[in-house]
């Protein structure tokens, strides 16, 4: 619909109809079709010269499918019809062209069906009253063989027209009108219903055409690195057994096993409601899936992922775990129609549902390694700001699913850009690197002028905006997911299914490319230095059997001196940080309280600037629903702000790099005298210990990505919201608001806008000030892990120095009992492990080599 062709004439219009002086800002969409409506529906009734009983309960049953009781919008409606039966709007032509200026032809279409509905109310359709239609879809410009297919359907006599028959079909797509308001995709699905079907392709078999050969070779490369980790570890334990290795070797490769087990690609898929994001899964998937339907569905976060048995495992908030059938899935992964139809948003705040983890073992993508996180659509989510946060926390990639026909909405901007800021960890100009943007419905666009037109704006929003990195590999892609999976399951071969392969090529590129094989070739290296310290621990064993190294009793004292004083290091390093992390703990809790004390002022005066297309009399809900989104967005920044600048600049970096500083020069200083010991005894203690520091080093990582990524998950902001949940106390709290102002049009709507901001902002800010001693508690949380894990890396290397030389002092007093049989049985024995070790090595070169050039 488009609104801009809404004149000063069709305000007065409307305004004698309704008895209300309305502006400009008061026609929405809902109005004009109404008010359209009525005026066909009543021109129906009155044009044969008689209202019978059935009509004016058919009047009143198709009307009310708009409204709910009470609210505003049943009210106006009842105005509308009493101002066109009194004005007899539908006997003026000129009249319903002013109403229907702005209307698309679905919409056009749409009106005309419900003129056979009212039509055949009394048992038959009157010829004065098919003559009556007939010259409205004249005027309207709709083709007179549209009209004969609704005759054919509500009267179920004659035979259509094929072409005709389709082409309604594709105007009365209930993704043509996603546009205006859920209630309108239900009453075209309702529409839909009614018709004829058309005529199917028949499926025969079952056939998925998609593959996903890069992953599938990925896979391949993980497996391997799988069955080379348990090789290097059953060697360590055997070479443990005997006192040629210590441990901490076994703590390193099980570390490694560690991560080659649970690496997977986490793939999430985020939009607003009926964006098609179910159908794009189901395609994905090569199975329907995913509950489908035209009114908005998905109502909980769902983990798609591979498992040995197909099962659903419900994650409940209060921390309770069911297994269900799988027959419940859709049910419980769905919201009713009822909610999504009437906008009821609460009915996702109330849900008790944290996660549902749907396992399947034939799933293309999943067996490929990746795990799928369908959403629930953000823009309609009272907590939108804590389910991104969630979906986006560890995940590979992100795609954003978006309509060609209803291409980038304000909210919808305001979304893309809210995601990336998570992807980013709070930074609002960094363009991203793992974001997709699907155009999806591409087959509903009429032609190859409005497809151009698309891209184009589009592609403009995005290089505006910095939005995404390509490198060499495209990040948007044009698509539609309902014809590709049908394509799928039919096992055909067409543009949509090409367009498809295309995007998932892509994606298949990403994940392999740009994510798995640099992921596969830190593992790699992580073994490889495992098993380069096995072999220096070999050596050293055999070089003590040979009496290439032998200890004299000097010696060994000062080998056991030496281990006393590693344990000093780590006291000195945990007693150091319990300080700095005491002083930081007082200085971000002072720092905290100082910057609450100036927010409330400062959001306050954020409220002038929120914005809303919705009209508050009409939709109310929807209003509150886009200021709690502002609301939350401001406080994110604000956190996030105090973040960056007080607690990160300010605070956590100087006494990092103090902790920092003290652990590297002692971890060095022991380095140095491990060092020494080497020159006398003709061991390589040193060199073990590098190799630990430098993946200290490694481990420790860039601080903002620990703190922003690796605590909070998208941004220190989105992280302490995503705790206390803000969206859906608000709006239950601010739904008490609607009973004061409903029906208050006579009190200018500006007026309403204004109380709503007022009762948001209110509402938020005293539900985060409730919160302050909860997230005072998790940002001293996050603290301490921070430190803990600092001194934990510095104690790991300080014990792999202390078990080197508790293990060389064995290996002597072992070598000074064995008769010379038993070291030659020892030392072929070491001989065999290096054999296996360096075999080890050498085809983890080759899996480096390959993941560096995959």
């Amino acid at each position: 619909m488009d609104t801009s062709r809404v004149t000063s004439e069709t305000v007065d219009l409307l305004s004698r109809i309704t008895g209300q002086k309305l502006s400009q800002r008061d026609i929405t969409p809902q109005v004009l079709f109404l008010a359209s409506l009525v005026t066909v529906l009543m021109g129906v009734i009155f044009v044969d010269g008689t209202v019978e009983d059935q009509e004016k309960q058919r009047l009143l049953k198709i009307l009310y499918r708009f409204s709910l009781p009470e609210s505003d919008v049943r009210r106006l409606t009842h105005l509308m019809i009493k101002g066109v039966k009194e004005h007899q709007t539908y006997k003026k032509i000129q009249y319903l062209l002013k109403l229907t200026s702005p209307l698309s032809e679905s919409e056009k279409i749409l009106l005309i069906g419900f003129g056979y509905e009212m039509s055949i109310a009394d048992g038959e359709i009157d010829v004065r009253e098919k003559q009556y239609l007939g010259i409205v879809a004249k005027n309207l410009g709709l083709k007179s063989e549209y009209l004969e297919v609704f005759e054919i359907a509500f009267t179920n006599q004659g035979n259509f027209d094929i072409t005709a028959l389709n082409e309604v079909h594709f105007l009365l797509d209930p993704s043509r009108f996603q546009e205006l308001d859920t209630v309108f995709v239900k009453v075209a699905s309702d529409m839909l219903a009614i018709l004829p079907a058309k005529p199917e392709i028949k499926i025969t078999q079952k056939h998925t055409t998609v593959s996903y050969d890069e992953l599938k070779k990925f896979q391949v490369y993980r497996q391997e690195l799988d069955s080379y980790c348990n090789l290097v570890s059953q060697i360590i334990h055997e070479c443990k057994d005997h006192s040629f290795l210590t441990s901490t070797l076994i703590d390193d490769i099980t570390e490694a096993y560690n991560k080659i087990k649970n690496q997977r690609f986490r793939l999430a898929v985020v939009g607003e409601f009926s964006k098609g994001k179910s159908t794009l899964l189901n395609a994905l998937l090569g199975e329907e899936i995913q509950p489908v339907r035209a009114v908005p569905c998905s109502g909980t976060v769902t983990v798609l992922k591979y498992g040995t048995q197909k099962r659903v495992i419900c994650h409940y908030k209060d921390g309770r775990v069911e297994e269900i059938a799988f027959e419940q899935y859709k049910a419980k992964a769905s919201i009713s129609k009822e909610a999504a139809v009437d906008h009821r948003s609460d009915e996702l705040a109330q849900s008790e549902i944290e996660e549902i983890i749907f396992e399947h073992p034939e799933l293309a993508l999943c067996k490929s390694g990746v795990e799928i996180v369908d959403s629930p659509g953000l823009n309609e989510h009272p907590d939108r700001t804590a389910i991104t946060n969630k979906l986006l926390k560890d995940t590979d990639a992100v795609i954003f699913l978006t309509n060609a026909l209803h291409l980038l909405t304000e909210k919808e901007k305001e979304l893309i850009q809210d995601v990336r800021y998570q992807i980013n960890h709070g930074s609002e100009k960094k363009p991203a690197e793992n974001l997709f943007i699907l155009v999806n419905f591409m087959d509903s666009l009429d032609n190859d002028e409005d497809r151009q037109d698309v891209r184009q704006r589009l592609e403009s929003f995005i290089k505006h905006k910095n939005l995404l990195i390509t490198n060499g590999e495209t990040r948007i892609h044009y698509i539609s997911a309902k014809s590709a999976l049908k394509t799928i399951l039919n096992g055909n071969n067409d543009e949509y299914l090409r367009d498809f392969k295309a995007f998932t090529k892509s994606l298949e590129n990403f994940l392999t490319i740009e994510r798995g094989y640099l992921e596969i070739k830190k593992i790699a290296t992580k073994i490889n230095d495992t098993v380069e310290s096995g072999l220096d621990g070999l050596n050293q064993a055999k070089d003590t059997l040979d009496g290439i190294i032998k200890l004299s009793e000097v010696t060994k004292q000062e080998i056991i001196e030496q281990i006393g004083e590693a344990s000093g290091h780590d006291v000195k390093i945990q007693l150091l940080a319990d300080d700095i992390r005491d002083t930081v703990f007082e200085l971000a809790n002072k720092s905290w309280h100082e910057w609450i004390e100036g927010l409330g002022e400062r959001l306050a005066n954020k409220i002038e600037k929120w914005t809303s297309k919705h009209n508050p009399i009409f939709n109310q809900q929807q209003v509150r629903q886009d200021y709690i989104n502002q609301f939350t967005r401001d406080l994110q920044r604000e956190i996030d702000e105090w973040g960056e600048k007080e607690l990160k600049q300010k605070i956590l970096m100087p006494n990092i790099e103090l902790l920092d500083d003290y652990i590297n020069k002692e971890l060095q200083s022991l380095k140095e005298r491990f060092n020494d010991l080497d020159q006398k005894i003709n061991t390589d203690f040193s060199k073990q210990i590098n190799l630990a520091i430098n993946n200290l080093e490694d481990s420790f990582g860039d601080l903002l990505t620990y703190i922003s990524g690796g605590l909070f998950g998208g941004g220190i902001g989105a992280g302490l919201l995503m705790i206390i949940g803000l969206g859906g106390p608000i709006m239950w709290a601010v739904a008490g608001v609607g009973a004061a102002i409903a029906g208050a049009i006579g009190f200018g709507i500006d007026g309403l806008y204004n109380d709503l901001k007022i009762k948001v902002f209110e509402t938020g800010w005293e539900k985060f000030i409730d919160s302050t001693e909860q997230l005072t508690n998790k940002i001293g949380e996050t603290i301490g892990l921070l430190f803990d894990n600092r001194v934990e890396g510095a104690i790991k290397v300080i014990t792999k120095a202390i078990y080197l030389c508790e293990n060389l002092l064995e290996q002597q007093e072992k070598a000074h009992h064995e008769n010379l049989e038993q070291q030659e049985i020892e030392k072929a024995f070491i001989n065999q492990k290096r054999q296996e070790l360096e075999q080890v090595q050498q085809q983890l070169q080759t899996i480096i080599n390959k993941s560096t050039t995959p």
